[in-house]
């Protein structure tokens, strides 16, 4: 069987939202959307596309950055209305120079930095 994009459930604006994931550390990285054609771009060239909803554009992860990602594995949730993205991420995930896009905790009611930019 195989896979037709157009089988997953894209909300009003035609699109779904995807959680990036290190392959190897299973660290979650980052957070975005995707559409139909960007999960096809993704499938065909091997480097994740997400659809910038600001820009309404295409997006391909690290083109201007140089902080690439690479499909490892693509899995669809049970409602097929959400994407999990395993990658191979090379430098930082998030545009803050930090490894992932999730670095503040909530602890003891109180937020607090858990990761510093990287370099």
């Amino acid at each position: 069987m195989s896979f037709d994009p157009s089988s997953l459930r894209f909300d009003a604006a035609g699109l779904v939202p995807v959680i990036a994931q290190d392959a190897q550390s299973a660290e979650i990285l980052m957070m975005a959307w995707m559409n139909e054609e960007a999960v096809r771009r993704t499938f065909e060239t091997g480097r994740v596309t997400y659809w910038s909803r600001s820009r309404q554009s295409f997006w391909v992860k690290g083109e201007t950055s140089g902080n690439l990602q690479h499909l490892v594995e693509l899995r669809i949730d049970c409602d097929r209305d959400c994407l999990l993205v395993l990658v191979r991420q090379e430098g930082p995930a998030c545009h803050t120079g930090r490894r992932s896009c999730f670095y503040t905790a909530l602890r003891d009611g109180e937020e607090v930095e858990i990761q510093s930019p990287q370099g």
